[in-house]
């Protein structure tokens, strides 16, 4: 690789190359980071220089974030570094139709859009399969994708009802204990839950689905005995189920009815001698037709680039 290549980039006005630099030149750093490539101004132009290879890897990412800033979108961190590391792999142009992919609109007229190529293949698993799992580290989107996806579905009325569970296992913390009957109990579990359909919906629209049943939220426990028809169905922190309760979830599916089984086997909280739900199912199912399987890597994390980096430490260390 040849060194000390340099290639420039015009830019139209100091505006844009600020945005493009980012926040104290983060933007910058990050290119440097990940390509190895020095990124500085010089004449009202963006100058990268660098291995001829990377440079040019370099602009072709420049080139993108420039355009994704012309449409209003934000230049963050995360997004940054992943079309870099996108780009070194070879895969922009798979990033960058990932990046367009729209899910769904916010109550506030906010575009939610998939943020990795893992979230695309995910949200387009959801919309092709009955049954989808996600399966993956926290911070990589599953459950705000899917709750996304459920309200897309409602709007479209492909779905008369939208019903998200969770199981009852506490995390350190014993139910028993807590004040309140069952529902008050397990409703601190589900938060993130209330958290995404308000947001998607609106506080107002949110409450009279609730009050009129389009909106169900309930433990596991509450599924039993039941079909869930014309549906849209969210079982969230997956790996906190037994086999038990697993298959009588999945024999829950009425017509109609989509489900998404979301979790993280590396958070399980059952009893040792417990073997996860979650983990069970995809071993015994990944053949069956009109089920989809999704696993989501460190990569798909769109929290605090550390998190990235905590999840990556945490597989090394289970992986000895």
């Amino acid at each position: 690789m040849t060194k000390g290549f340099e290639t420039t980039i015009s830019v139209d006005s100091v505006d844009a190359l600020a945005e493009l630099f980012g926040n104290m030149d983060g933007n910058a750093d990050i290119i440097k980071e990940v390509l190895g490539v020095e990124a500085h101004g010089r004449n009202g132009g963006l100058v990268l220089a660098g291995g001829k290879e990377n440079a040019e890897i370099a602009r072709n990412v420049v080139l993108k974030l420039a355009a994704l800033a012309n449409r209003g979108e934000r230049l963050d961190p995360i997004k940054v570094r992943y079309i870099c590391e996108s780009a070194k792999e070879g895969k922009l142009d798979e990033a960058e139709k990932a990046l367009d992919s729209v899910v769904a609109v916010t109550s506030r007229g906010k575009t939610i859009k998939c943020k990795t190529l893992g979230q695309k293949k995910y949200v387009d698993a959801v919309r092709k399969h009955a049954v989808v799992f996600g399966e993956g580290p926290a911070g990589t989107g599953k459950t705000y994708l899917a709750v996304a996806l459920a309200v897309a579905a409602f709007k479209n009325k492909e779905a008369d009802k939208i019903i998200l569970t969770r199981p009852a296992v506490e995390a350190g913390e014993k139910l028993g204990f807590l004040p309140g009957d069952l529902q008050e109990k397990v409703n601190p579990y589900l938060r993130p839950l209330y958290d995404a359909l308000q947001e998607m919906f609106g506080l107002e629209t949110y409450q009279k689905m609730l009050e009129k049943g389009a909106i169900e939220i309930a433990p596991l426990a509450y599924m039993r005995g039941r079909t869930l028809s014309n549906a849209f169905i969210i079982l969230d922190e997956a790996q906190n189920t037994t086999r038990e309760q697993m298959k009588m979830f999945l024999t829950r599916l009425g017509e109609n009815s989509k489900m998404v089984v979301n979790g993280d086997l590396t958070q399980t909280d059952l009893p040792p001698d417990k073997k996860s739900g979650l983990k069970h199912a995809i071993q015994v199912l990944k053949e069956v037709e009109g089920i989809s399987y999704v696993k989501f890597t460190e990569r798909d994390v769109v929290r605090h680039p550390l998190v990235q980096l905590i999840v990556k430490a945490y597989e090394k260390e289970e992986n000895k």
